[in-house]
């Protein structure tokens, strides 16, 4: 994590660290001190139990060994002294239940009185208890007491243990006073080893607090990093997405030229470009306009734009659209590679081109409609002329059919230039329904009269259910005509003609196919043929294509021509349901 992240962390987790993890590290803490102090008072009242235990031992010995109430009591005092010689010993005493001491590890303490132990009613001190005391000079003392009892019982009414003091002076025994016994141990020792385990019990509780917060934030970083990791997952799932499905070519090639990133559009366009790859592979396969461009923004650095045309192998030609610039990373300003946008610009060319192409068309339409106009007047005169000259010389047959062929041109004349006027014009439809079948049987009966179909096979495939779009029934009527009589055309000698109707209920439209197996359309003349006044027949006007197209799309249709020199010519019609 960046050091500009922590800043982003929010101070409540900081808080909320410290309100759930200090009360434990404190209860902790707290709690192995208590754990550490009851440890230590049970290893000193284990110490003083073991050493009661041993001088009650040892005086049994003794007593056993020696005859006499004074040899016993000289043997106790010697124990106690001797036992008191311990390391961390302060002193071993015997009291009665009074207080007074009948033997102690200093004897100039016997008959001196010790600070009692306070009794609850019915204690009697058979149980091992503890205090702590403080002596003269403020030292803390661990004293240990309990009833001192050797022997169980010496007689019924008389006990060793309780005529100490007498016999000590030299008296006899009294009747036995339950004597107690006071083991003082040092705790210097003891509180500078607890000193030290509180010391450690803090350091372990504040490296546990420590350790805490450390996990703590770990687990948030773990959260952190999940979350970033999933949220750069959707960022690049939806990266990706937008590069797979973006409208144009893209290209990025890291600094050391590598190519990190090709998507299916720019494949199109330049199939040789594939991903993890190096440019220097690929380089001599590139057109050299695309390679050149390339390593110019490569070298330069800067931001370029193009319009570059590319060959195919095909030999069609594409125009695209190259922009190309370095991409610096944000922090240190070094470029970490080279981002390359390619727009196919071959169909906007095309339209751009159809556009220009319609525009000097109307131009020349409009020009053409006056000059038809201009010409009409002068033909009808010639027509009228040539008329009363058939009608005067009707027995002059030489005469007769001179006018008989002035009037068939002026006629020829005319019906081109009305053709020329349907271009140049508007064209109004008079929409009504039309039944499809009835339209392409009108069609076939008017050509089937053409001797030209004597050798000609006609062959439908319509379906039997009637089909019904909206349209000009006149203008479509000249569409099916005008396509059936270029088919005839084509065929020189003997072929046929297909005619097939797919109705298509789910896009809403009936497709008409006419299909013949007449001399075809040269490639190169293909694209040409709905240009006005383009024709390869020698008495064609090279208009009548170009009305087709232009009803077509009054329609709201479409017509494509599939041909192939020799093989013969597809054409083929969508109109829409509703035009």
């Amino acid at each position: 994590m960046k050091l500009r992240d922590w800043y982003n962390i929010s101070p409540w987790i900081i808080i909320g660290a410290i309100l759930i993890l200090f009360p434990l590290f404190l209860f902790w803490t707290i709690q192995n001190i208590n754990r550490e102090k009851s440890y230590t008072r049970q290893l000193l009242l284990e110490k003083g139990a073991a050493l009661i235990r041993s001088i009650e031992a040892g005086t049994r010995t003794g007593m056993m060994g020696m005859m006499g109430m004074r040899a016993s009591a000289f043997r106790v005092q010697r124990l106690i002294a001797e036992t008191a010689q311990q390391p961390d010993i302060i002193y071993i005493m015997v009291t009665d239940s009074r207080g007074r001491i009948i033997a102690h590890s200093n004897p100039l303490k016997i008959g001196k009185y010790h600070n009692p132990v306070a009794m609850k009613k019915g204690e009697t001190h058979n149980r091992l208890s503890w205090r702590i005391i403080t002596n003269d000079k403020g030292e803390s003392i661990f004293e240990i007491y309990r009833r001192f009892s050797p022997l169980r019982s010496i007689g019924n009414n008389r006990h060793w243990m309780g005529s100490w003091r007498r016999l000590w002076q030299g008296m006899e025994p009294e009747p036995p006073l339950k004597p107690i016994i006071f083991i003082g141990l040092d705790m210097a020792s003891i509180e500078r080893a607890r000193s030290e385990d509180i010391k450690h019990s803090v350091i372990m509780g504040f490296i546990m607090l420590l350790i805490g917060f450390a996990g703590i934030f770990l687990l948030f970083l773990l959260q952190t990093y999940r979350s970033t990791q999933s949220s750069l997952s959707q960022v690049r799932a939806l990266s990706d997405s937008i590069i797979e499905n973006l409208p144009m070519g893209l290209l990025f090639i890291d600094r050391d030229k590598n190519i990190v990133s090709v998507n299916p559009e720019l494949k199109s366009i330049l199939p040789e470009l594939n991903a993890n790859t190096h440019l220097t592979k690929v380089q001599h396969t590139l057109p050299h306009s695309i390679k050149s461009f390339i390593f110019e923004v490569i070298t330069g650095g800067e931001y370029q734009e193009k319009e570059l045309e590319i060959s195919k192998p095909d030999g069609q030609s594409l125009f695209v659209d190259i922009m190309g610039s370095k991409i610096e990373s944000p922090e240190s300003k070094e470029p970490i590679g080279y981002l390359f946008l390619f727009k196919d610009l071959t169909e906007w060319k095309k339209l751009k081109d159809e556009i220009e192409k319609n525009r000097r068309l109307a131009s020349l339409g409009r020009l053409a409609a006056g000059i038809a106009h201009e010409i009409r007047n002068p033909l009808s005169s010639i027509k009228g002329f040539a008329t009363y000259f058939k009608e005067r010389y009707r027995n002059v047959p030489e005469d007769k059919k001179t006018a008989e062929i002035m009037i068939n041109e002026v006629e020829r004349l005319n019906r081109s230039i009305t053709q020329l006027l349907d271009i140049s014009r508007p064209l109004k439809l008079q929409k009504t329904p039309i039944n499809i079948q009835d339209l392409i049987s009108h069609a076939i009966t008017m050509i089937e009269r053409d001797e030209r179909i004597r050798n000609i096979t006609i062959t439908r495939n319509i379906p039997e259910e009637d089909i019904f779009i909206t349209g000009d029934q006149d203008r479509l009527s000249q569409v099916l005509l005008n396509l059936l009589l270029n088919s005839i055309e084509a065929i020189e000698k003997t072929g046929s003609i297909s005619i097939s109707v797919i109705n298509d209920t789910i896009l809403g439209k009936v497709r008409i196919e006419i299909v013949d197996t007449g001399i075809g359309i040269k490639e190169e003349d293909i694209t040409h043929i709905f240009d006005p006044y383009f024709t390869t027949k020698s008495t064609g006007t090279g208009l009548g294509l170009a009305i087709v197209h232009r009803i077509i799309e009054a329609h709201n249709g479409t017509i494509n021509v599939e041909s192939r020199e020799g093989k013969g010519t597809r054409v083929i019609l969508e109109l829409p349901y509703n035009t």
